[in-house]
């Protein structure tokens, strides 16, 4: 007979530290500093992010569904926090000191991470995901009416029409809040839950607590985040192949930062 292994204890948390602009800039140099010292994996993850879009960018164009292209867009980064967490792995071990290891390395530890709690907070994103393209969908038929949904894969002149234009304003307010929200439940809680003993749920309630703490810092670090992220996709995504890696090497140290004995 098997003996199954006790599940580890809870891991004790810090309390929250106060969080300065400064933490930003600190964050961004360390995130290229980790970038450049371990760049094939940083641009192994960026790889796997862009060359994803691509294709769904293509099957889009192949089925004629390129009506989806616009929330897509919008929706792809929240997919981004998930996708980061073996760069966070890298940042984890660069900041112990450790320097020899190598991309498998790396693997077998997002490997082991099936039996912890990341895949019920990457199940929390990607339903996210879901909701908000159905979402798009529908904001899109209210807006356009089925006729139109039909037949808008080779132009999008009807963008400029007073229905599109309210669409996109009314889309893009409910967009913010989607991704607002999403930030809030995820911004540290993907490497809390890579670093310590704590269930994806406490790791949410802990990461809106650190935004309710920091409302400025962090509110300006998600506008960062979306901002560099939209720049980068915009040439064909392959922006990301340099912003994704930073951002996700600064997101670990952003975590860091945000408890009171872990600052650095």
């Amino acid at each position: 007979m098997s003996v199954q292994a006790e599940p580890l204890a809870p891991s004790p948390l810090p309390p929250l530290a106060r969080m300065q602009l400064s933490d930003l800039t600190a964050a961004l140099i360390a995130g290229w500093r980790d970038f450049r010292r371990k760049p094939m994996i940083g641009l192994f993850f960026a790889h796997v992010y862009v060359v994803g879009g691509w294709l769904i960018y293509g099957s889009l164009s192949i089925l004629d569904m390129g009506w989806l292209a616009i929330p897509i867009t919008m929706g792809f980064p929240l997919l981004g926090p998930f996708l980061a967490v073996g760069l966070y792995e890298v940042s984890r071990r660069l900041e112990a000191g450790e320097v020899n290891f190598r991309r498998m390395d790396i693997f077998s530890v997002i490997w082991r991470q099936r039996l912890r709690q990341l895949p019920s907070m990457a199940w929390v994103i990607i339903v996210y995901f879901l909701f908000w393209s159905f979402f798009a969908h529908m904001l899109f038929a209210l807006f356009m009416g089925p006729s139109v949904l039909m037949n808008v894969t080779t132009s999008y002149a009807y963008l400029l029409q007073p229905e599109g234009v309210m669409m996109l304003l009314v889309g893009t307010v409910f967009g913010a809040g989607f991704a607002l929200t999403l930030f809030c439940l995820t911004v540290i809680s993907l490497p809390l839950l890579l670093d310590k003993e704590v269930d994806f749920v406490t790791a949410m309630i802990k990461s809106v607590a650190v935004v309710k703490a920091n409302p400025t810092v962090m509110l300006i670090w998600g506008a960062l985040i979306a901002a560099l992220t939209f720049v980068a996709m915009l040439p064909a995504l392959l922006g990301l192949f340099l912003v994704l890696p930073v951002l996700g090497h600064a997101s670990w140290h952003i975590y860091r930062r945000a408890f009171v004995h872990e600052a650095v």
